[in-house]
C-alpha cells in the first residue's frame, strides 16, 4: 500500500506535501519521509513514526523549497526504521525514489548492483534497489533512464523519481499499482490516492500500466514503455474528501471487501510457481529436516484468526498429514497443553500485537517449539519475536471487522500446507499442480463473486434479515469454519445475535431456535457431505427457518430447496472457504448498514487487541 505524494511548482512545497502524506496515512503509517531540492542539492528528511513525527524534523528552511517528493510507508521488506523509511537516494546522493509495490526481482538486482559497481546498500528494502538501479544507467535525461532501468524490473510499483539536476522535474512510472496526477495553473501534483490532491485540485489523469510521466510546474507528459505521448483524458474529482479517503465507498469495510483480489494476489506474488506447479516457502529458513520431523502443530489465535486457523488445520491434516491443534489462544496457556521441541507453533495475528496470541507465542517458544508468525504487520511484535514470519500482504486495514487479512491468512495458510506436503513428499505433483492452479484462479473468482449482480442478491436477502435479532450461520466440514466467521461477523457490525452451528449438531439443541422466518445461512460448498448438508436444510424448512444457501455453481439442484441461492464459480473443494467467506462479509455489511450501525467501527470492539 503505502502513501506517495509530489509536488513541483512555485509555492512552497513542504506544507503541501506534509499535508498530502497525513490525508494518506490509512495506506501506511510506520515511517515517512521527504526529499527536496537546497542549493542544488537533494535533501532526505525521514524517520520511523507517523507524519506527525516527520512534521517536528523539518525546520523553517526546509520548508521553503518549491519542488520534492513524500513517502508514508507500510512496511513489507525490512521493518519500520529511519534506514528503510522512503525516499531511498542513489550513492551519489543525486537521485532519489519513493516506491509503492514489491520488486520481486531485487535480490538479483542488488547482487549484480553490488558486483558491477561495488553499491553498499544501507537499507533492507527492495525499493533502495531502484534508486541505485536508476543511477547505474544514468545519461542525462532522467525520464529516458527510468524507463530504461524499469525494463529490467519485475513486480509492481508506483514510482516517483527526481534528481538533483532538474529540481522542478519529477518522473513518474506505473506497474500494477495506483499512481494519480493532479493537475493545477502553474503547479502540478502526483499521489497514489485521490485524498492527497483534493485541497488543491480536482483536475486528474490517472497513470495506467506501464505508462511513465514528466511533471514540471509547466506542464504533464505521459509516455508508453516505447516512449511515445500518450493522450490522457482530465478526470474531474466529484467526491469529498472523506469519500476520497475511501476510494468512493461508503466504508472502509466494503473498500476493503472489494479489495480482496489484489491482496490475495500479492500475498501469492513470488509463492507459487505455476510452471513446476509448486509452492516456494524458502523465504521461511526452517530446514527441510525439521519440516519432514514435525510431529504435531499448533495454530494459535484470536476471533477471525482462530477462524482461520480451524481451515488451516483441515488443509494441513489434509495436504501434509501432520496432525494439528487449534486453540484460542486466550484458553492456550491455561490448558497446559502436552508440548516438546518436535511440534511447531503457527500464531495467526493481523497486527502482530495481539496480547493472547503473543503470550501463547512465549508460552511455545519457552517450550522449545519452533514458531511460524503468520501476520500483515512488519515489525509487530509478533514477526519480531517469532522464529520465521510469513506476511500476508493485505495492505492497511482501517475497519475493525476484519476482511481482506481474513482471506489472506488463508492463503497463507494454503501455502504452507503445500509446501509442508511438498517436503514430506505427501503430496503428489498432479495434486500440486492442481492446488497452485487454484489458488492462482482465485483473484479472479473473487472479482466474480463481488460482481454487481452478486452484491445485489446478497443486498436482496439483508432486507429479510434486518427484521430479526437473531440469525444461524450453517455448515458442515470446511463450511463449518466460514459458518462461525460469517456469524461474528454480522454480530459484530450488525449487532444480530448470530449462532454458528455445525449442520449436523442442529438436531442435538439448536433446532428447538428455528420459528417460522427465521434467517438461517447455509454453505453447502464440499461436495463429500453435500447430501448431509441439504439434508439439514431439509429439516430446517420443515419448522419454517428462511433459508439462504452458499453453494457452488456446479451444485444446481441447490435452489430448489431453498428460499434463495448465492451461487459461487466452480472450485476444488479444499479452496472453497476463500471464496464462500465473501458473501457473509456482504451480509453483514449490507445488514448493518440497513440498521444504521457504525460499520467501520463497531461498538464496544478495537481493531488491535493488545489487553488479554
Amino acid at each position: 500500500m503505502c502513501g506517495i505524494v509530489g509536488y513541483t511548482g512555485t509555492r512552497v512545497a513542504g506544507p503541501v506535501l506534509i499535508e498530502g502524506l497525513k490525508k494518506l496515512e490509512y495506506r501506511g503509517y510506520d515511517s515517512a519521509g521527504l526529499a527536496f531540492h537546497e542549493n542544488g542539492q537533494l535533501i532526505i528528511t525521514k524517520a520511523a513514526g507517523s507524519v506527525a513525527d516527520l512534521e517536528k524534523l523539518l525546520d523553517d528552511k526546509h520548508k521553503t523549497f518549491k519542488a520534492g517528493v513524500g513517502h508514508t510507508r507500510w512496511a513489507t521488506h525490512g521493518p519500520p526504521t529511519d534506514l528503510n523509511a522512503h525516499p531511498h537516494s542513489s550513492a551519489s546522493g543525486e537521485i532519489v525514489v519513493v516506491h509503492n509495490g514489491i520488486i520481486e526481482n531485487h535480490r538479483a538486482l542488488r547482487k549484480r548492483l553490488s558486483e558491477e559497481a561495488g553499491i553498499e546498500f544501507r537499507s533492507e528494502t527492495d525499493s533502495e534497489v531502484l534508486a541505485h538501479l536508476i543511477e547505474y544507467y544514468f545519461d542525462g535525461d532522467l525520464l529516458t533512464t527510468v524507463r530504461r532501468a524499469m525494463s529490467e524490473v519485475e513486480g509492481s510499483y508506483a514510482l516517483v523519481v527526481a534528481g538533483s539536476k532538474q529540481p522542478d522535474l519529477l518522473v513518474c512510472a506505473r506497474q500494477a499499482s495506483p499512481l494519480i496526477i493532479g493537475i493545477g495553473e502553474g503547479e502540478n501534483f502526483v499521489a497514489s490516492d485521490i485524498p492527497a490532491l483534493l485541497t488543491h485540485t480536482r483536475k486528474t489523469c490517472i497513470m495506467d500500466d506501464g505508462e511513465f510521466a514528466s511533471i514540471t510546474p509547466e506542464k504533464v507528459e505521459l509516455f508508453d514503455k516505447e516512449g511515445l505521448p500518450v493522450e490522457k483524458e482530465i478526470f474531474e474529482i466529484t467526491w469529498d474528501q472523506e469519500a476520497a479517503e475511501k476510494g468512493g465507498y461508503d466504508h472502509f469495510m466494503l473498500k476493503e471487501i472489494m479489495e480482496q483480489p489484489d491482496a490475495v494476489r500479492e500475498t501469492l506474488r513470488q509463492r507459487v510457481d505455476l510452471e513446476a506447479g509448486k509452492v516456494d516457502l524458502t523465504e521461511l529458513e526452517f530446514s527441510a529436516q525439521e519440516l519432514s520431523k514435525t510431529e504435531r502443530i499448533f495454530i494459535i489465535a484470536c476471533g477471525t484468526a482462530y477462524h482461520a486457523g480451524l481451515i488451516g488445520k483441515m488443509a494441513i491434516e489434509s495436504i501434509a498429514g501432520i496432525p494439528v491443534e487449534v486453540d484460542v489462544a486466550s484458553e492456550f496457556r491455561y490448558r497446559d497443553p502436552l508440548l516438546n521441541p518436535n511440534q511447531l507453533a503457527i500464531v495467526i495475528s493481523q497486527s502482530g500485537e495481539t496480547a493472547d496470541t503473543l503470550a501463547g507465542l512465549r508460552m511455545a517458544r519457552s517450550k522449545g517449539l519452533k514458531v511460524l508468525a503468520i501476520t500483515n504487520v512488519v515489525g509487530s511484535s509478533v514477526s519480531r519475536e517469532a522464529d520465521q514470519v510469513l506476511y500476508t500482504w493485505a495492505g492497511p486495514e482501517i475497519a475493525v471487522a476484519s476482511t481482506k487479512a481474513y482471506v489472506t491468512q488463508l492463503i497463507a495458510l494454503y501455502l504452507v500446507a503445500t509446501y509442508l506436503g511438498q517436503i514430506r513428499g505427501t503430496v503428489e505433483p498432479r495434486q500440486s499442480l492442481e492446488l497452485v492452479e487454484g489458488l492462482l484462479a482465485l483473484p479472479g473468482q473473487l472479482k466474480q463473486v463481488l460482481s454487481e449482480e452478486s452484491r445485489t442478491l446478497i443486498k436482496n436477502y439483508c432486507e429479510h434479515l434486518v427484521n430479526w435479532d437473531n440469525a444461524f450461520f450453517i455448515g458442515r466440514n470446511l463450511d463449518y469454519p466460514v459458518a462461525m466467521e460469517g456469524a461474528l461477523k454480522l454480530k459484530e457490525i450488525s449487532y444480530i445475535h448470530a449462532e454458528a452451528c455445525a449442520a449436523g449438531e442442529l438436531k442435538h439443541g439448536p433446532l428447538a431456535l428455528i420459528e417460522k422466518g427465521l434467517p438461517v445461512v447455509a454453505l453447502a460448498t464440499q461436495e463429500a457431505v453435500l447430501d448431509k448438508t441439504m439434508s439439514n436444510v431439509q429439516v430446517v424448512n420443515a419448522r419454517g427457518g428462511a433459508v439462504f444457501a452458499i453453494t457452488r455453481e456446479d451444485f444446481d439442484d441447490v435452489s430448489r430447496q431453498v428460499e434463495a441461492v448465492f451461487y459461487l464459480p466452480a472450485i476444488i473443494d479444499i479452496l472453497t472457504p476463500v471464496l464462500s467467506v465473501v458473501p457473509t462479509q456482504l451480509i453483514a455489511y449490507y445488514t448493518a448498514v440497513a440498521r444504521g450501525c457504525s460499520v467501520d467501527k463497531p461498538r464496544n470492539l478495537a481493531k488491535s487487541v493488545t489487553v488479554e
